[in-house]
Formats: structure tokens, C-alpha cells, sequence
């Protein structure tokens, strides 16, 4: 296991089940970032994890190469999460969207992505949290906007982030490793992976009973098509 992972994670409790979890991600390193990726993008709950990761990484390794690898590794991961939303909610179109936002978020996220879908998209894919990401994919997806338009602008929106991410992990590393070893960082990374776990157990069964029964529609935002043609 990396020295980094051990010197952030160490403890007990809940600090060795945050080294193991980082440990595995980080063992595999760009296709651990890819499959964070995807979980993180489509229906589990893990904010920040793949910006963690890419900066860990690229701080410790210090290569452009490796940290531009890291970079377009969660790239494709975050858009074959947003793939899998897209097939879950095009279909669904906006009847399906309505089970899996509350009505106020809904109509936030509707008249964004209705008045300019793309730099809705690209808004969502470069903030970071709190400012919400997924809701913006389904409501594209729902809406009919052109799933492969979708996919290039969330792509290049999210290359980037981690790009960016990258390059201050390449300029302040030292300082990043050092300041990862304190205890306070430890605390919040600790209750981070709380947060995750019982967000993606909330997320996963809302998503299951959400999606049961949900009914066709095809209401789509200008620019978009019809549903057998969005494929």
C-alpha cells in the first residue's frame, strides 16, 4: 500500500476501513479512478472521491504523463456513469424525471438545462460539491437532449477539472502531502467515507424504487430528438 494512503488513513475503527477502501482504489490506479468514476457519476454517492484521488496521485508520482493518464482515466469513468443515467431516464423522459428530483430542485434543473442545455452541462461537470451534477445529466437525458452531444460536452468539461486539479497537485505537492498527514484532514476524509456509504445505500434504493413503473415520454429541450432517434 502506498505510503500516502497509509500515513492519511491510518487508524483504527473507521480510519481502517477508509485505508482499505482507499488502498483498493489507489492499488489499481487510472482504472480505480475509472470505475470511481462511474460509480460516482451514475447512482452511488462518492463527491470528491475522484478529485482526492487524482490529486493524491498525481502529487506523489509528479509525472505530466501519469497525471494527465489519472486525469482522462476519471474522465471516462464520470461519462460512462452519465451513460448509465442516460439509458436509465431517456427513456422515462420527464414523467420518470419527476420521481427522482423534488419538485423545487426539478424545476430549477429543468429551466437551466431547457434555456441552454450545454452550459448547464459543462457548469454542473466543472463545480464542485455541493453545486449538483447528476440532476443536470438526468434532466438532459430526460429532456431528450442528444445523447452524444451529452456525452462530448460533460467529456470535455470534466477533462478540464481533473486537469486542473492536476496541474495544482503537480505545482504544490510537497505541501499537499504534508498537509494530508493531519489529523484534521484524517477526521474529514474519515467522515467523507461515512457520508458516501450511507448516501449510495439511500441513493441506490431510491433510484430502484423511483424507476419502478415509470412511464415513456418524450418532452425534449430545443435541439433535442425524438427519443428513437437520441440513440
Amino acid at each position: 500500500m502506498p505510503v500516502l494512503a497509509h500515513n492519511v488513513y491510518s487508524g483504527t475503527g473507521m480510519r481502517h476501513l477508509t485505508q482499505a477502501l482507499l488502498a483498493f482504489f489507489w492499488h489499481f490506479g487510472g482504472l480505480g479512478l475509472l470505475v470511481l468514476g462511474i460509480l460516482d457519476s451514475s447512482f452511488l454517492f462518492a463527491p470528491l472521491g475522484n478529485d482526492l484521488l487524482v490529486v493524491a496521485m498525481s502529487a506523489r508520482e509528479h509525472s505530466v504523463l501519469l497525471m494527465l493518464y489519472y486525469a482522462a482515466a476519471s474522465t471516462v469513468g464520470s461519462v460512462l456513469g452519465c451513460l448509465l443515467v442516460d439509458v436509465t431516464l431517456r427513456r422515462a423522459g420527464e414523467k420518470g424525471l419527476e420521481k427522482h428530483l423534488p419538485k423545487k430542485r426539478l424545476d430549477y434543473v429543468k429551466r437551466k438545462v431547457t434555456d441552454n442545455a450545454a452550459w448547464a452541462l459543462i457548469i454542473a461537470a466543472i463545480a464542485p460539491p455541493p453545486f449538483p451534477f447528476t440532476p443536470f445529466v438526468m434532466a438532459a437525458a430526460a429532456l431528450q437532449y442528444p445523447r452524444k452531444r451529452m456525452m462530448a460536452v460533460i467529456g470535455a468539461a470534466r477533462m478540464v477539472r481533473f486537469t486542473a486539479l492536476g496541474v495544482l497537485a503537480l505545482l504544490f505537492g510537497k505541501r499537499i502531502l504534508k498537509w494530508a498527514e493531519s489529523d484534521v484532514v484524517q477526521g474529514v476524509l474519515i467522515g467523507l467515507v461515512v457520508v458516501c456509504t450511507v448516501g449510495s445505500i439511500v441513493s441506490v434504493v431510491g433510484w430502484i424504487r423511483r424507476s419502478r413503473g415509470a412511464k415513456p415520454s418524450r418532452t425534449r429541450v430545443p435541439g433535442g430528438q425524438p427519443e428513437e432517434q437520441a440513440y
